[in-house]
């Protein structure tokens, strides 16, 4: 895997960044858990996104070991989209750059220009996260997520190389 240039050092401050396997399931499912209570992928859902031809699966791994940070996109066949279908970095973890630099490994492995992704209205963190990585508000979704909070539809539109 080629790390853009834009991210850290795969070993920096001994976070490592690589790609996830089916191997990271229970690890996955934990994290999502813990980053969205409530919202989190079930089993089937992440073993579905593992597995699925061409998704870009990525993780990161703290110092000691445990898996910290997770991010799945890829071109959804049935709509003709790309889009990051999930991407999440424990709360004990965050604000040191790693969401970033898992989106920008898994927009850097993505095959099409124009990447979508659908964020909770309320979650100004990963709002502020993706505007800051240029993506775009392009619609909402009401009711979206359980417990009938909207979603943000986002888009980026990366420039032709």
């Amino acid at each position: 895997m080629t790390e853009p240039e834009t991210a850290p050092p795969p070993e920096a401050n001994g976070y490592r960044l690589s790609f996830a396997s089916p191997r990271d399931l229970r690890a996955i499912h934990r994290l999502e858990q813990i980053v969205f209570p409530g919202e989190a992928y079930g089993y089937f859902d992440l073993l579905m996104l593992l597995l699925a031809p061409g998704m870009i699966n990525l993780k990161i791994v703290a110092p000691d070991g445990g898996l910290v940070g997770f991010v799945s996109g890829g071109r959804l066949f049935r709509i003709g989209r790309t889009w990051i279908m999930t991407i999440g970095v424990h709360p004990a973890h965050q604000g040191r750059g790693l969401g970033r630099w898992l989106l920008a490994a898994c927009e850097s492995l993505l095959p099409d220009r124009t990447i979508y992704l659908t964020v909770r209205a309320d979650n100004t963190r990963a709002l502020t996260l993706y505007r800051r990585n240029g993506y775009r508000e392009v619609g909402v979704k009401p009711g979206y997520y359980p417990g009938g909070h909207p979603g943000i539809e986002m888009r980026k539109d990366r420039p032709l190389l």
